[in-house]
């Protein structure tokens, strides 16, 4: 029973590496390789090579056209994916919008969007954090007024990834101001060609364009783009941070990352002999494979179910322990790197008068914010605490 499992989860591999082979495109493979963000185009084409093999959206259920499965074959293909290079697919419509839609929304919503987001025509974005509302979620203040046959939303969100890519936006909103400030909350969807949608580039200190600011100014939205009943948005909103948090373990990106950087220290040289025979160096690497095995098996037990935790509290904890190991790698990459972790590509796509240029600085960089979105690490440490351990 033992081989025939391990038998059919190594055919699966090689059924992926081998269709990935055929099929990725070498130019999406190098600036993914490099550590670019993604063009739109390349998602766009990357979900349609995936959509036409079934393979778009695996956490979807099978009726709406997900592949069916199961969490760990899920992860398999996942890790695949960041092992050769892949293009991600746009999280927000497959990660996070889709499987609210395809639990809580209305069958004319899931007609005129799943099919849209499965191959990859629509692009979304996702409207919760706040100037003054991040991990305190609960404390936002955009809000929509019913008039007639729509709401008008009026308020600003910020460190909205890809909205400058995004065609449609998934909101949080206030629609009542009475009682419990959960009690009052809507999800909305909006149409990001709305008038009255203003966006911004936020620069982020790897000089990339990845993250925007939102202005929404009595912008009009259709009733029917109500996500389930009015003032239980918190309850759709639980459902997809806990699809977040783990898809956000960070395990497949990191595996790979882990991987590349013990090839990469078998080859750069310090005074005559490899960094992988830096006493120092070579510890911390097998620190952080001992620490990324350990991870990857809780990981594997908490998606399959058999860990009998609370899910929230499980999700954020393979959420904060995902954070803190990419931080760590990204680290050690500069510490192994040195000085040459300084220079950047110079042939990203010229936008807001820079150049997208990530190097392993700049990979470092960003990744210091990868404890905070999402909700940031002393916020899982509560949710740990209070649903895992009852405190």
């Amino acid at each position: 029973m033992k081989d025939s499992f391990l038998s059919g989860f190594r055919e699966f591999r090689e059924e992926i590496r081998t269709f990935v082979a055929e099929n990725l495109p070498d130019d999406m493979r190098e600036r993914a390789r490099r550590g670019f963000h993604a063009t739109k185009e390349d998602m766009r084409r990357w979900m349609e090579i995936l959509h036409k093999k079934g393979w778009s959206a695996p956490n979807w259920p099978k009726e709406y056209g997900g592949t069916g499965w199961s969490p760990l074959k899920r992860m398999v293909f996942e890790i695949e994916m960041a092992n050769a290079d892949a293009p991600p697919r746009n999280p927000f419509g497959f990660h996070l919008i889709g499987p609210v839609l395809c639990e809580f929304g209305t069958e004319q919503q899931k007609a005129r969007y799943l099919p849209a987001i499965l191959d990859g025509s629509e692009f979304w974005c996702q409207g919760f954090s706040e100037p003054n509302a991040g991990s305190d979620l609960a404390s936002l203040k955009t809000t929509a007024t019913l008039e007639g046959d729509h709401y008008v939303v009026n308020g600003q969100k910020t460190w909205t990834s890809e909205a400058h890519l995004a065609d449609m936006i998934f909101c949080l909103v206030r629609t009542n101001r009475d009682g419990a400030s959960q009690g009052g909350i809507s999800m909305m969807l909006i149409d990001m060609k709305s008038p009255g949608v203003t966006v911004r580039p936020i620069i982020t200190q790897d000089m990339s364009h990845y993250v925007n600011e939102i202005f929404l100014e009595d912008v009009k939205v259709p009733v029917e783009n109500l996500v389930g009943e009015e003032n239980q948005g918190w309850r759709y909103a639980k459902f997809l941070l806990e699809n977040e948090r783990t898809g956000s373990a960070y395990l497949p990106q990191s595996k790979s990352d882990l991987n590349r950087l013990r090839s990469l220290l078998a080859e750069l040289r310090e005074n005559g002999d490899t960094l992988a025979s830096n006493p120092v160096l070579d510890a911390e690497l097998a620190r952080a494979e001992v620490d990324m095995a350990a991870h990857e098996m809780m990981v594997y037990r908490i998606i399959d179910g058999v860990t009998g935790i609370d899910s929230n509290a499980a999700a954020s904890m393979i959420k904060a322990r995902g954070a803190e190991l990419q931080q760590r790698i990204a680290g050690l990459w500069i510490e192994a790197l040195g000085p040459h972790a300084l220079p950047v590509y110079e042939d990203g796509e010229e936008e807001y008068g820079i150049r997208a240029s990530p190097g392993a600085m700049s990979q470092y960089l960003i990744r210091r914010a990868v404890s905070i979105y999402g909700g940031a690490n002393e916020i899982q440490y509560n949710i740990i605490a209070k649903r895992g351990l009852h405190l």
